[in-house]
């Protein structure tokens, strides 16, 4: 799998509302050729793109997401609390989005978000089948902070791309977490990473994936390090010069 330099984080979603069809076009719009999103499944079952755990953030409902149906769900506007223009946008299915995102012949990081009264293993067993049914594996990748759940999903699929996140840094164990599920790749809060950790995971032949990164000047240094690609809500502001590595050490501040 070939990845690129830079990821639309939730779609492009400084331009657009994020997890949202509108937000997958805005990315094919801007050039992109990969975007990471949100899938969890609403009370009826239903994947759907969402962050949170509430809809309060994102749309004009209130209360949880798992306390609503497909038919609820569809009736909240998920895209004026960004901006006017796009009132009325429709809270995406997951089927729905893959759809879009195969037509438009984009590559997907799509994270497994987990939340308080779901089981984590009929999401994945939920999830799973559709993806790899609706996209190459060469343009999906899944992850998810679960170890367990990416364990569940490779014994859904034991060829599909997955990638674990990590919101402080690499743990010790990193390790043995990526031999478990065999990932392909390790995804790490920028902000936390050792870079010793990063050349780590790149001499043992993981990629390395950097989230949420805006600011190219403050990340630079990074690339030296072994990083491969970053997830990010401002893509504008990198140019090709913001990936030639560089000979100063990073600084973890």
């Amino acid at each position: 799998m070939e990845l690129p330099r830079l990821i639309a984080h939730r779609g492009l979603s400084h331009h657009a509302p994020e997890n949202t069809l509108a937000a997958i076009r805005a990315t094919h719009e801007a050039g992109l050729n990969w975007l990471e999103l949100d899938v969890q499944c609403l009370g009826d079952g239903t994947p759907v793109l969402w962050h949170d755990a509430h809809v309060v953030r994102c749309s004009d409902g209130q209360g949880l997401l798992r306390d609503y149906s497909l038919a609820q769900a569809k009736r909240l506007d998920v895209g004026r609390w960004f901006d006017e223009r796009f009132a009325g946008e429709r809270m995406a299915t997951l089927e729905e989005a893959l759809a879009l995102i195969s037509e438009l012949g984009l590559g997907l990081n799509l994270e497994l978000k987990l939340s308080a009264g779901h089981d984590d293993n009929l999401l994945a067993e939920t999830v799973v089948p559709q993806a790899v049914a609706m996209l190459p594996r060469e343009r999906l990748l899944i992850s998810s902070f679960s170890v367990a759940t990416l364990s569940r999903v490779r014994e859904l699929d034991g060829n599909c791309a997955l990638g674990i996140l990590y919101e402080d840094g690499p743990t010790r164990g990193w390790v043995t977490d990526a031999e478990q599920v065999e990932a392909f790749s390790i995804h790490s809060n920028w902000q936390s990473l050792d870079p010793a950790r990063a050349e780590e995971i790149r001499d043992r032949g993981r990629r390395l994936i950097c989230y949420t990164v805006n600011d190219p000047r403050r990340f630079h240094r990074w690339w030296s390090h072994g990083v491969d690609t970053v997830i990010t809500d401002r893509p504008e502001l990198f140019d090709g010069d913001d990936f030639a590595p560089s000979a100063e050490p990073a600084d973890p501040a």
